[in-house]
């Protein structure tokens, strides 16, 4: 069975870029994340055992870390 996975693009405060990616590489093990160009500043590819531990990941660890202005969400329902 696959785990739980989902795409997260974040907008970042002006200037927090690299401190928002050190903190996804670094303190949250994220599977991926790259900064981007575009409309949004980073994409982040996260995996969990679980659709609830993925959840409060993304809501709760990504979505209120410092320097982190917005999100968007992406979860993945078939690959």
């Amino acid at each position: 069975m696959t785990r739980p996975t989902a795409f997260v693009m974040i907008n970042a405060e002006i200037g927090e870029e690299e401190k928002v990616m050190k903190y996804l590489k670094e303190d949250l093990k994220v599977d991926e994340a790259y900064v981007v160009y575009g409309v949004y500043d980073l994409v982040a590819r996260v995996s969990s055992e679980t659709m609830k531990s993925l959840k409060d990941m993304v809501i709760n660890q990504i979505r209120q870390a410092k320097g982190v202005r917005s999100t968007l969400t992406m979860v993945i329902v078939r690959d």
